[in-house]
């Protein structure tokens, strides 16, 4: 059965992945990016059937807009809302992070993570069903030296999810997802060359993909990580 789908961070890495691992099982996508050229050209890959737009998530304003043309283009709340849109600080021990980039991070990771849920949940409760997905990481659960700020927001979505779970009425659910360490840009600028050694989004997004499209509303304010990883 085709599900709608909103998706974050939807041009580059893990997003386009699951973008394109979501259309072709059959489901309807809306997805949002900061990079209007890459919008552009999935939009035009992608057809009409399908809705994306450019949106700074960390931008309440933007998100609300592009929220309520998501809900209008699917005709009712999403199946499925993942909250994948994410920033790394460069490599650098905390006291070296600026208090912008610090700032930056955390209106992405934490801030646009909660925007979309204000603007997406309540129509989910109108529907009496929905899972939201937030991304997490393995930093989320444990740390690493030189992403102190990264660590923190990742640790903020495995709280931020618990307790949402907690407040969700019977039918959604929200996951906190590990998607393991995959070959993407954000994994190179922490690892270099070394990153190379890991899979690819597409060859992530074959077992990842299924396994989201799979949750349900018995997995509510479950910590759980990509099959696989």
């Amino acid at each position: 059965m085709s599900k709608k789908i909103l998706l974050t961070g939807c041009t580059r890495g893990l997003g386009r992945a699951m973008a394109d691992g979501f259309r072709e099982r059959g489901h309807i996508i809306a997805g949002c990016s900061r990079n209007s050229d890459q919008i552009s050209a999935i939009s035009e890959e992608f057809g009409s059937d399908h809705f994306f737009q450019s949106v700074d998530v960390s931008k309440e304003d933007d998100i609300r807009s592009f929220c309520e043309a998501a809900i209008d283009h699917f005709g009712e709340a999403p199946d499925l809302l993942i909250n994948n849109a994410a920033l790394i600080n460069r490599n650098a021990p905390l006291w070296e992070i600026s208090a912008e980039e610090m700032a930056a991070i955390v209106d992405v990771n934490i801030e646009g993570v909660a925007h979309t849920i204000r603007h997406v949940v309540p129509s989910m409760i109108e529907k009496g069903s929905g899972v939201i997905v937030n991304f997490s990481s393995y930093w989320g659960r444990s740390t690493s030296s030189d992403v102190a700020p990264y660590c923190a927001t990742k640790f903020a979505i495995e709280g931020l999810t618990s307790g949402l779970a907690q407040d969700l009425p019977a039918g959604l659910a929200a996951v906190a997802f590990n998607p393991g360490v995959i070959n993407t840009d954000m994994l190179q600028s922490c690892f270099g060359p070394g990153a190379s050694s890991y899979s690819s989004p597409r060859q992530w997004a074959e077992k990842s993909v299924p396994y989201l499209e799979g949750l349900s509303a018995s997995d509510n304010g479950a910590s759980v990580t990509a099959p696989g990883q």
